[in-house]
């Protein structure tokens, strides 16, 4: 397995032992309450379950009342009459309302000719008003009305009762207890006690479960009203209520061992147990893997975590907002996972093949969201290294370029406005829209989104597009004062995209055309000045010398001398006038080339022989590298001739005493790479490229006989055989490289 494949599989295997070690940790949040308080008999199901059956005992068994009786408790208090009697109104408001309910079905029926309805209908209202009209004559009239509902109540407690009996039967065979009524000795139990037998016999740690004192019972449940979620509830549950205020009791009640293994109390309580052991197993498990992570991690860091650099590149294209919410969505999602994966093994353990399936996807799921925000954090920590970086990219969010783009929108505020009233219409008549169709029973909610969702997007691409607009006019304007400024950003391929992209073009080629036109101005005041320095100085030796000859009675040694610095003058003077011709002829291009097949090393060697005599006499050590074979080129020989001779006369006048020169040829594919290294006596200025310019020089002080043409002509002949001639400089170290291409 190669170290690639390797690290994949231990950062899998670590990311797993993470999740399942944070979900046990996230599972004492989630059922720590539930388990790791104390046993089955102080948690809350039992005290819900308890609550059940004590109420649903208070019922059935300590306070049943015969429904026959509790009809007879049945009493109407003045304040019931009255308010049966005026529950809609006074006499006249309820015979006017009772008259509008049927009048237009009366109305109707006669205009049909239905003689039947009609008759039926106005039957109904006569006693309808009959009736209304007796409750306020008689309160007799109307406590019996009243008895009446509350005797339908009563029937309708005691059957929803009935429906209710199974679950207490249930319970009953779980829960034994024994009650005695302290006022009455009345004793309520479920016990089989038979003669001699005591109740703590049966109710004692042996044959039960538990067992609790209902002195404890009273402490923590109330006896008093009902729970709905266990028994139903009407009026005709009063008399109940009353009765239990009249009891004193005191006994036990607890959980029988001898109990069905499927009665529901038991079931309850064994399922407890198991979700108990297994939530102390799980805690211990996650734990160990936490452990096991922390070990894995610290012993092979570099394999566990391995390297996602290739995901970056994707990952930064994302907006930095929208990462945010990404992660805050993997967390959320993460969380959810691991609370999936603490209730299945807290609630689902019933089923062991279904538990193992939800939990293994639960857990890879988990796993995938943990290495997926892992990586996201580790991204996003790289910000604290690069703060210039974070700000770049919060300036690039989503957020930041919506709020700047209503900002741009308004840089021309009657553009942005305008922009507004139009939209603003545009939503008003939409609202409308929705108005109209909510009027005519549409859904208004459901259009309202879809209106929303439409126009939102709508609303922030017309702003982003109002302020590119703004920035493109804004240039323009800055353009038009003559403040050229940075490029203006094109985006897409509109006519505003478009527009701003001619006026970077316009800019660049104003700004270009400025710094040539300073250059030129520059090198010209340059090249008047060089030229005139350079050709008065031997001019004005050879007048000074000339005049010294006139002299009477001059001696011959002195003669001699002034004869031989005029011929040294005047040879100097040619070789300017003639590379100063030359070097025009090079920048019109009226030359001709007369190229045939040469061995470049055998040229290079001619050149370097012409110095050999001034190599020989300086301190310069020279180390050539060539092939051993001829290298061809398809050149002008002596115009190439003169390159070298330029570069290696270069060297002699610049080139740093006691100092190695190299000199090389290399053949590269299609092309021959000659270089020309060696150190400077003098200090190059920052623009190599001006050293082409005529009469530049390295020597500032002009102290070297060079005319200052060297390199121009050089790099003139070397253009016009379509190569290529650099100058780098590092330091102190100057090297000329001249390509050419190779005749195969």
């Amino acid at each position: 397995m190669d170290t690639k494949s390797k690290s994949k599989y231990l950062f899998v295997v670590w990311v797993l032992l993470i999740a399942f070690g944070l979900s046990g940790v996230f599972s004492i949040l989630t059922n720590g309450s539930r388990y790791m308080h104390g046993d089955y008999f102080e948690s809350d199901e039992y005290n819900s379950q308890m609550d059940q059956f004590i109420q649903m005992l208070n019922v059935y068994e300590l306070y049943d009342m015969p429904k026959e009786e509790m009809k007879k408790q049945i009493t109407v208090s003045d304040e019931e009459i009255e308010e049966h009697r005026t529950r809609y109104g006074n006499l006249g408001d309820q015979i006017s309302n009772i008259g509008m309910q049927y009048n237009d079905q009366i109305q109707a029926a006669i205009d049909s000719g239905n003689k039947a309805a009609e008759d039926v209908l106005t039957k109904e209202r006569d006693e309808k008003i009959a009736d209304i009209t007796e409750n306020f004559n008689s309160d007799e009239y109307v406590r019996a009305k009243i008895v009446k509902e509350k005797e339908q109540k009563i029937d309708e407690f005691y059957r929803d009762l009935e429906a209710y009996r199974h679950e207490f039967n249930n319970l009953e065979q779980a829960y034994k207890y024994y009650l005695k009524d302290n006022s009455t000795g009345e004793v309520y139990t479920n016990l089989n006690l038979s003669k001699g037998e005591k109740a703590s016999d049966y109710l004692n740690k042996k044959d039960m479960y538990y067992v609790m004192e209902y002195a404890d019972l009273q402490k923590n449940y109330s006896f008093t009203g009902f729970n709905e979620n266990f028994l139903p509830y009407n009026e005709g549950a009063e008399p109940i209520l009353e009765k239990q205020k009249d009891l004193n009791l005191t006994g036990q009640i607890g959980l029988s061992k001898s109990a069905s293994e499927r009665n529901i109390a038991i079931m309850n309580f064994k399922d407890y147990q198991k979700g108990q052991k297994l939530f102390f197993g799980y805690l211990l498990t996650s734990f160990a893997a936490l452990i096991a992570s922390y070990f894995l991690a610290k012993r092979k860091p570099a394999t566990v975590f391995g390297s996602f650099d290739h995901l970056k590149p994707f990952y930064g294209r994302i907006p930095l907002d929208v990462r945010a919410v990404l992660l805050l969505l993997t967390v959320f999602f993460l969380l959810l996972s691991m609370t999936l994966i603490s209730e299945q093994f807290v609630y689902y353990h019933s089923n062991l093949f279904a538990t193992l399936t939800e939990l293994i996807i639960s857990l890879v799921a988990a796993a995938s969201l943990l290495a997926f925000g892992w990586v996201q954090l580790r991204f996003l920590s790289e910000y604290r290294k690069d703060w210039p970086m974070l700000k770049e990219d919060l300036i690039d969010s989503i957020i930041v370029k919506s709020y700047y783009a209503i900002l741009d929108a308004f840089i021309v505020k009657s553009i942005g406005f305008q922009l507004l009233v139009i939209l603003g219409i545009a939503f008003a008549m939409g609202m409308l829209f929705v108005g109209v169709l909510a009027a005519g029973g549409g859904d208004i909610i459901v259009i309202a989104f879809a209106i929303g969702v439409i126009s939102l997007p709508i609303f922030l691409i017309i702003m982003r597009k109002a302020g590119y607009l703004n920035k493109v006019l804004k240039h323009t304007e800055e353009l038009a004062a003559g403040n050229l400024g940075a490029d203006i950003p094109v985006k897409g391929k509109s006519a505003i995209a478009k527009h701003a992209a001619n006026i970077n073009d316009l800019r660049n080629t104003v700004n270009v055309s400025h710094k040539e036109q300073a250059k030129s101005e520059r090198l010209k005041t340059e090249l008047i000045t060089n030229v005139s320095h350079d050709l008065r100085t031997p001019l004005t030796s050879i007048i000074t010398y000339t005049e010294l000859l006139k002299t009477p009675d001059l001696a011959p040694e002195d003669r001699d001398s002034y004869l031989e610095i005029l011929d040294r003058k005047s040879k100097r003077l040619k070789v300017l006038i003639d590379d100063l011709f030359e070097a025009t002829k090079m920048a019109s291009g009226n030359i001709e080339l007369h190229k045939e097949k040469v061995d470049l090393n055998q040229l290079l060697q001619q050149a370097l022989a012409e110095h050999n005599e001034a190599l020989s006499q300086s301190t310069l050590q020279l180390r050539i590298s060539q092939p051993e074979h001829p290298v061809y080129a398809f050149v002008d020989g002596q115009k190439l001739w003169r390159v070298f001779d330029n570069l290696i006369g270069n060297i002699l006048k610049y080139a740093l005493e006691n100092t190695r020169v190299y000199v090389s040829v290399k053949e590269e594919q299609d092309r021959v790479v000659l270089t020309f290294k060696n150190i400077t006596k003098y200090e190059l200025g920052e623009d190599l490229n001006e050293l082409f310019e005529r009469f530049k020089r390295g020597d500032q002080s002009r102290h070297t006989e060079g005319s200052g043409l060297g390199l121009a002509i050089a790099k003139s002949i070397v253009d016009l055989h379509e190569g290529s001639l650099d100058i780098e400089v590092d330091g102190d170290l100057f090297k000329v490289t001249v390509v050419l291409e190779k005749l195969n």
